[in-house]
């Protein structure tokens, strides 16, 4: 089979991939069903595709089991890929980014502090991928038409490590594997979990992953949408709470770093959060919304250790063609004094997804038999009862 049939398949295999993770992420329950009570009202997805315009895609890798040999397996890892404007836009999004620690990676990011845009999509992938998944953008941006004059382009791709389910240093993520990413991106339900860039995580020592979540406004709050999608891999089980509740001290059996006889890592890991929004901020004000995420974060226990990479990024769809006019931009702006609902917005939708992304994920094994647990649904409901936080299951 020549190079570019073996390419199409991969494509079209993909393809059946996504329809089945869409499939799978319909039908298994989220974090709300279960009856975990949450702040806030969700959007009719409760993803971040709420927002009009947002389209993600997901490529998942899984193959091979056992021992560990480096370049061919076991591969547990993947890309995601979420445009603010969807596939056919060149249109750049106000943004801002922010970092809680930086024992990370988000490329890009000098641009956007300097320029206030979003150029392009976000990427997130494995810690090694983020090189080739960069490059890949660049070359999707081409082919697409979608570079714009200038012919050049600052992508941001970001990363969490999945080396302990996944052979990291085997490069399994191709430039092939962010084009399908990008191309079967589409608005819609979102599959969360063991899927695309999250694929091979661990958070709170529980199999981790992909989450999203939305937010509605109210409409003497403006009416706007804002949705968050994670990528979750961080924390130490000790540290997980969930609506208020010690569930990691609740469910302390199979600790994935105590099994491997590694102290000291309270919280390890990393996490990517991005946030979107329709309504009308600027850079300064997107920035603001990023440092929120943080809240959000800190509401499922974690502390933001040394060893975490926890980067997080907002983007604004309103003001289309911001960075397009040769003279003066008309824009629109929401007020300083009234972005508190955006704000709380954004803490509650983070919270939700990081949650959504350990009930979505399912127990994994990798390299060298290395297991990451699901978080159990049946434990969790119990625990929340004990502690008089569970809500009729919806």
């Amino acid at each position: 089979m020549n190079r570019n049939v073996w390419v199409w398949a991969i494509a079209a295999l993909c393809v059946v991939c996504q329809a089945n993770q869409l499939g799978l992420a319909e039908r298994k329950p989220r974090a709300r069903d279960l009856g975990i009570p949450f702040e806030g009202t969700p959007g009719p997805l409760n993803a971040i595709t709420d927002v009009k315009g947002v389209e993600v895609g997901h490529v998942t890798l899984i193959s091979g089991e056992g021992k560990l040999v480096v370049g061919k397996g076991p591969v547990r890892t993947g890309v995601t890929a979420i445009l603010p404007r969807g596939r056919e836009s060149n249109d750049p999004a106000f943004a801002g980014w922010f970092s809680l620690n930086g024992n990370g990676e988000m490329t890009g990011t000098t641009w956007i502090e300097e320029s206030g845009f979003l150029e392009g999509p976000v990427m997130i992938t494995n810690t090694h991928s983020v090189g080739v998944v960069r490059d890949a953008v660049i070359a999707w941006l081409l082919r697409h038409k979608l570079l714009g004059e200038a012919e050049w382009d600052l992508p941001v791709v970001a990363e969490t490590y999945d080396g302990y389910l996944n052979d990291i240093n085997g490069f399994h993520v191709k430039p092939e594997h962010a084009f399908q990413a990008l191309d079967s991106a589409r608005p819609g339900a979102v599959a969360e979990g063991n899927v695309g860039g999250g694929t091979g995580m661990i958070c709170y020592e529980f199999k981790g992953g992909i989450g999203t979540a939305s937010r509605k406004l109210d409409e003497r709050a403006g009416g706007y949408t804002l949705g968050v999608l994670v990528q979750c891999n961080c924390g130490g089980r000790e540290q997980l709470r969930i609506a208020g509740v010690p569930v990691g001290r609740e469910i302390s059996e199979n600790k994935v770093w105590t099994a491997t006889t590694r102290p000291g890592r309270e919280d390890t890991g990393s996490i990517i959060i991005a946030v979107a929004t329709d309504a009308p901020l600027l850079p300064h004000q997107l920035k603001r919304l990023a440092r929120r995420a943080s809240l959000g974060l800190a509401r499922t226990g974690s502390t933001s250790s040394n060893s975490s990479g926890d980067i997080f990024i907002a983007f604004s769809t309103a003001n289309p063609g911001a960075a397009k006019p040769p003279g003066i931009a008309q824009l629109t702006m929401d007020p300083n004094d009234q972005m508190n609902p955006l704000f709380a917005a954004t803490v509650e939708a983070t919270e939700e997804a990081i949650v959504n992304a350990l009930v979505a994920a399912e127990t994994m094994t990798g390299v060298d038999n290395h297991a990451a647990i699901a978080l159990p649904d049946v434990r969790l409901t119990e625990v929340l009862k004990k502690y008089n936080r569970l809500m009729e299951a919806r």
